[in-house]
């Protein structure tokens, strides 16, 4: 992300439904939608270019309930006191081609896509118009991309789009396909520790160890600005899967359907202020019990040759 002026805030979810392949999600979602994001929320309004002046356009398309979703995503937004919030319905592909649906984004200093199915999102987006927009915005302005659950996980160039959470470590069981692409040599998977996904994640990274594995919890999300620097926001739990590390695994050798091994996978867990640097792949924890610095055995020996030590009277 290197020359890159835009933000991109990328959200774990928990208000869409969960992908198609997935069955165990909330019958009566458009009742549940709470705004656990209220936190995430306001601080994409503060990372706006203009604040609550902001012009933030809500896009539906990834969800199956776009009438139901949208409208609860524009009262949050208000509700947090932004007052120029608009709510897009793009459901096919002609619609991202049209002018004043372009003309509304060329104007936008925030997008917020929502939940639902991410290959339906990458499908009628990917290559029109407005993709091309967004693009040349997130790269040239001070926008910002947001997405939650399926808006999350299309904005790398690599996207998981299907796999169940419970065969994930069986080769074959995960589906990648290309994403949005405003952030490269990443995967990120949503509704991470909720649903179970991290050998998903693992599947995704032995596959092609340069790219680093994302794992959103919901209520959770990362502020990635364009020098590479990712803070994870939200009360949850980010989990970083690095490949670069690994020693051995039989990935090419077994037939489809039957299980990996990887030997040396690396693991790190973010949870909010946390912050990773993309370029230097080092993590630093905020809140680190190893903040104040330890006394060392040398200089704990130093002291109490310097400490005056008692006459044999005051031992006594």
């Amino acid at each position: 992300m290197n020359n890159v002026l835009g933000k991109l805030i990328i959200i774990g979810g928990a208000v869409d439904k969960g992908s198609f392949t997935e069955v165990s999600y909330d019958e009566n979602i458009a009742n549940n939608l709470n705004f656990f994001e209220t936190g995430i929320l306001r601080r994409i309004i503060r990372e706006s270019k203009h604040g609550e002046e902001s012009r933030i356009e809500v896009i539906t398309t990834a969800s199956v309930i776009p009438r139901e979703v949208g409208p609860q995503y524009v009262k949050a937004f208000e509700y947090l006191k932004a007052k120029n919030v608009g709510l897009m319905y793009i459901e096919r592909r002609e619609q991202a081609h049209d002018p004043e649906i372009l003309a509304r984004i060329q104007a936008a200093d925030v997008v917020m896509f929502t939940g639902g199915d991410q290959l339906r999102l990458t499908s009628i987006l990917g290559g029109t118009k407005f993709h091309d927009i967004i693009l040349e915005k997130f790269k040239n302005e001070e926008f910002v991309y947001a997405g939650t659950s399926a808006g999350a996980a299309a904005a790398s160039n690599n996207m998981i789009y299907q796999g169940s959470s419970s065969e994930a470590l069986l080769k074959g069981e995960v589906k990648i396909t290309s994403g949005l692409s405003l952030i490269q040599n990443v995967i990120i998977d949503t509704h991470f520790v909720q649903r179970g996904r991290i050998g998903r994640l693992f599947q995704a990274v032995v596959g092609n160890p340069r790219v680093l594995g994302i794992g959103l919890g919901e209520d959770t999300g990362l502020l990635i600005t364009g020098d590479g620097r990712m803070e994870a926001i939200g009360s949850g739990l980010v989990i970083l899967v690095d490949g670069r590390q690994i020693k051995d695994t039989n990935l090419t050798q077994v037939e489809l359907g039957k299980p990996i091994s990887i030997n040396n996978l690396v693991v790190h867990v973010m949870s909010m202020y946390d912050t990773f640097d993309l370029n230097t792949q080092q993590m630093e924890i905020h809140n680190s019990q190893y903040h104040i610095p330890l006394m060392t055995a040398v200089e704990d020996e130093g002291e109490k040759k310097a400490s005056p030590q008692p006459s044999p009277k005051e031992r006594e």
